[in-house]
């Protein structure tokens, strides 16, 4: 067992919440197994210390770093907080960690910074070598004075050697070189370093001291990493795997040095498959023709057969899918189109087969990966050598990397073939995009799972632990569930017998009234404001509009300027999609929002790409569909709803009331089948569901914040 007592130091606070002493000793108890941790904590377990202490404590004692991550932005400022708590009672070497395009002065991608900080540094590197030939060239002088034939000789070697370097350094100077990170190689930094760690620095302080300075924070921030206790990043650096063996380098660790810990991890799944997913448009095609045209190489041709094929059949995948007026129907978003078969292979793999003309596809895809890497690294050279502005990215180099991936590998990584069009808002063309679409995540995150030390996942809908454990990779973790541990008395849950708002049936009258009658008595009922969740933005819309108050979310507006409004207006009703971003790692605190409603079972839309996670799911569990539906389908959309239901009660003096507004949720949509959702929900909080029907509903909550006196003056008539 784990010196548990010894993690104590890194606690920051007086007394743990409930529950939170005996989760640090089991994670404790993990890690000193190296067993990997699924932890679930309602709202105020306090999970982020819960895991933390135990992991930094073993972490000292074992030599090794914390890397703690999330996705969400609030977590990401609370981590701070938390970890400058720490270092108040234990002093801890910390840094929080964003990527280059948020911390770099120059505004350059990543290409262009590492083209940059190589000529910077041969351009250093150089001036040095100047001042040490021009000391010996001058000692040398004097010995010529005195006489010395042999000093004469060397002399002259020594200038002319310098004569070199004066060359190579106006050579260099007219190249792209970086400023900020020449002062980083010329001047003393120790200042920055111990500035960096006589607090938890965030990245704008850090961008903000180094801007002031002339220096380049990001690379003084990696330099400053190797050995630290704790790291605090964002997802992609652990889950890209590239990013990951350079973040572990920087950090001096070998991943079995590393601790990571994931917060909001049930968004890792969805995160690990968009990082996974490749994809290649026909303007990186066309591109790549352009670029084989200009080449000067022999191998051009054989690798313009493939890349020309591979666009034509592209074309033909997307001109054969596209329906009658579908076309002039296309926006300017991707729109995806259906080209897998069950019997066969995708329609855009035929119509490349069968547009192909050359001597071997494989051949030639080599080929054509060998001149886009000659064509890459001209491109870096020109741009070192200040011949070029910008540093151009090899659109052959691209292009046959994909189309390797979609004739070998893809199948076998568990890609889904797709295809996507858009309109170019240029030219107004249609033009499309294939995709190579990462079903089963685990293909992503077993690797990293397997090697580092341990991992702690947590969240506040983590379950069932089985589910998320076979979707990651997880190999015999150690899992905790932790409920609300505010009094009971305090809040309640209610699921509305209204009807079952399936797709089908929203456009019904009779369930349109329904609906906004229940809401209505909702929100004049509450005493603070309400949070209204839906399926999607349109149905939002539909029932903002039709009571006529309150607060509208439309996708793809800023929510933060939204909240605020939101949060300042005592009464008010905010209409929301549940897939939007209000529905989790937002706070919601007090009067802000006494009542949360989740109208309907906010299923994801019906779309290929579900359909393709679904059939992978199944074929993993030896062909059972259903297994496919509740890996896909039912366990993510109760997460994202249990997730919006815990926007309210955020502390233990907090009440307020949950709703489901759907028959799904009642004892009685049990007998809907797979439909039926109650059962989907952890035991505790479906033992706390209320069954009512939605016109006494009004009553329920009349009753419930009366007797706690919530109401200010007189309660609103029913």
């Amino acid at each position: 067992m784990a010196d548990t007592a010894g993690y104590e130091r890194f606690f920051p606070y007086d007394d743990p919440y409930p529950n939170q002493r005996e989760a640090m000793d089991r994670i404790a108890n993990a890690l000193a197994r190296g067993q990997d941790v699924l932890m679930e904590g309602a709202p105020g377990t306090g999970k982020t210390l819960s895991a933390l202490v135990p992991a930094l404590s073993h972490a000292r004692e074992h030599d090794r770093t914390v890397v703690i991550t999330t996705n969400v932005h609030q977590q990401m400022r609370q981590f701070v907080e938390d970890a400058r708590a720490i270092a108040n009672e234990e002093p801890i070497r910390a840094v929080v960690f964003k990527g280059k395009a948020s911390m770099c002065h120059l505004d350059v991608g990543y290409e262009e910074c590492r083209s940059l900080k190589e000529t910077t540094r041969s351009l250093v590197e150089a001036e040095a070598d100047r001042r040490e030939l021009a000391e010996r060239s001058e000692a040398l002088l004097d010995e010529v004075q005195a006489g010395s034939d042999e000093a004469g000789e060397a002399r002259s070697a020594v200038v002319e050697e310098l004569d070199a370097v004066e060359e190579e350094i106006e050579s260099l100077r007219d190249a792209n070189v970086c400023e900020h990170y020449r002062a980083n190689l010329t001047r003393d930094t120790d200042a920055f370093h111990d500035w960096l760690f006589d607090d938890v620095r965030t990245p704008e302080e850090i961008y903000a001291y180094a801007d002031e300075r002339g220096l380049c924070g990001y690379e003084l921030l990696k330099e400053g990493m190797e050995g630290i206790d704790l790291a605090v990043c964002n997802y992609h650096h652990l889950l890209d795997p590239t990013i990951r063996e350079h973040f572990f380098r920087w950090l001096g660790r070998d991943p079995a040095e590393v601790i990571t810990v994931f917060d909001e991890a049930h968004n890792v799944e969805s995160a690990a498959r968009d990082h996974a997913t490749r994809t290649c448009s026909a303007r990186t095609l066309e591109g790549s023709l352009a670029e084989l045209d200009d080449a000067d190489d022999s191998r051009a041709e054989r690798a313009r057969n493939v890349i020309e094929a591979f666009l034509a059949g592209l074309e033909t995948a997307v001109d054969d899918a596209l329906g009658f007026g579908e076309r002039e129907q296309v926006g300017d978003d991707w729109h995806d189109l259906a080209v897998a078969n069950d019997d066969r292979r995708d329609d855009l793999t035929l119509a490349f087969l069968d547009a192909y003309e050359g001597a071997g596809i494989d051949a030639e895809i080599d080929l054509a990966l060998q001149v886009g890497e000659r064509l890459d690294e001209a491109y870096e050279e020109a741009y070192r050598r200040g011949e070029t502005t910008t540093r151009k990215e090899c659109s052959t180099l691209q292009a046959a990397s994909f189309i390797a991936d979609w004739m070998g590998k893809g199948a076998e990584l568990g890609r889904h073939p797709m295809v996507a069009v858009r309109r170019d808002g240029g030219t107004g063309e249609v033009y499309g995009r294939a995709e190579l679409y990462t079903c089963i995540p685990r293909e992503v995150t077993s690797g990293l799972f397997d090697e580092v030390s341990a991992s702690v996942l947590m969240s506040a809908t983590l379950r069932p632990f089985d589910v998320i454990e076979d979707v990651l990779g997880l190999s015999d973790p150690v899992t905790m569930a932790y409920g609300l541990a505010y009094p009971e008395e305090r809040r309640r849950t209610f699921a509305v017998e209204g009807p079952a708002l399936f797709a089908s049936e929203r456009d019904d009258p009779e369930t349109q009234a329904t609906v906004a009658e229940t809401l209505a008595d909702v929100i004049r009922m509450t005493p603070g404001s309400t949070l209204c969740f839906f399926p999607s933005y349109a149905e939002a819309e539909r029932y903002h509009d039709r009571l006529g108050e309150g607060y509208l979310d439309e996708a793809g507006t800023p929510t933060e300027d939204l909240r605020r409004r939101f949060t300042d207006d005592d009464g008010a009703a905010l209409f929301t999609s549940l897939w939007g971003t209000l529905g989790e790692g937002v706070s919601f605190d007090g009067d802000d929002a006494r009542t949360v409603v989740v109208v309907g079972v906010p299923y994801p839309k019906l779309s290929e790409r579900l359909e393709a996670v679904q059939d992978a799911y199944a074929r993993a569990y030896d062909g059972r569909r259903a297994a496919g539906w509740r890996y896909a389908v039912e366990i993510p959309t109760i997460r994202k709803t249990r997730q919006a239901l815990g926007r309210v009660i955020r502390a233990p003096d907090d009440f307020g009331v949950r709703v489901l507004l759907d028959k799904r949720y009642t004892r009685a949509g049990r007998d809907m089948g797979k439909y039926g959702v109650r059962d989907s929900f952890p035991p505790e909080e479906r033992d706390e569901l209320i069954d009512v029907a939605p016109e006494k509903l009004k009553f329920a909550m009349l009753n419930f914040y009366a007797d706690l006196d919530a109401y200010d003056g007189e309660p609103p008539a029913p």
